[in-house]
């Protein structure tokens, strides 16, 4: 669960507990009101048998009685892929979120993170194999966070992380909603922070969200409480103040932006 904004922009410090166990209750116990999730792992017997090829210890059928053949699975993708949302119209322009290659991206993304703005809460500042090892951590996972290019006008000029909240160790800090998603962002251009882009482009994003995303009731971000201007900008965006809450890493101020309410804020 790394962090939010740079800037005005700035971000906040990564979660360093940010993968859970495989299989582990992602509740926090205390939320009676809280939804849980579970990774379910199916025997590859059982899956076997589903896909109709059988096993020696299939049950006897009825002699002339069909096999029972399931549908094939259909490949999940667990944030409704990111990849081809397209691009979308905001007041700045014309804006687009493009997954990260780390062969193509990694010098650029490791120039923002050694910004010292950026560096104050995504500490991860140094080499760019401090920046390649966090960006490989995410492609390598299951897709419950994709690590993205902001593109405006053509322009690569910030830095996105699209995540299942719900399936991330953020749930266990707050009372998450199955298909709960989360927005982390930084301004990697200087020049443009300051300005009430990022509120911009926050808004624009979150909306996207909830528009590709139809089983997303919910945008969630959790800024550092220490940087002002990130907690400003989701406020501007739309998002409403939740919670205060303490994470591994820093205190952290719980934002959403509902489907609900999304006409009204």
């Amino acid at each position: 669960m790394p962090p939010t904004d740079a800037s005005a922009d700035a971000g906040t410090a990564p979660v360093t507990d940010r993968s859970p166990v495989p299989g582990e209750s992602k509740h926090t116990p205390e939320d009676t009101d809280s939804e849980d999730t579970l990774d379910l792992r199916l025997p590859g017997e059982f899956v076997a048998f589903l896909a109709g090829e059988g096993t020696d210890t299939d049950p006897p059928r009825s002699p002339g009685a069909p096999r029972l053949k399931a549908v094939p699975p259909v490949p999940d993708d667990l944030l409704d892929h990111v990849g081809d949302w397209g691009p979308t119209d905001t007041p700045a322009g014309v804006f687009q979120l493009v997954p990260v290659r780390v062969e193509r991206d990694l010098p650029l993304i490791g120039h923002w993170m050694n910004d010292p703005a950026v560096a104050a809460f995504w500490q991860l500042d140094g080499t760019q194999s401090v920046t390649e090892e966090h960006l490989n951590a995410q492609l390598a996972g299951d897709g419950r966070s994709v690590p993205c290019l902001g593109v405006l006008d053509g322009t690569p000029m910030s830095y996105w992380e699209i995540y299942r909240a719900d399936l991330d160790a953020l749930a266990r800090h707050y009372p998450a909603r199955p298909h709960d998603t989360g927005i982390h962002l930084l301004i990697g251009d200087i020049a443009r922070r300051g300005r009430g882009l990022g509120s911009t482009l926050l808004r624009s994003v979150a909306d996207l969200v909830l528009d590709r995303r139809p089983a997303c009731a919910r945008v969630v971000a959790e800024p550092d409480l220490r940087n002002t201007p990130s907690v400003a900008a989701f406020l501007n965006a739309g998002f409403r103040f939740a919670a205060e809450t303490d994470l591994p890493a820093k205190r952290a101020a719980l934002m959403m932006r509902d489907r609900s309410l999304r006409h009204l804020m």
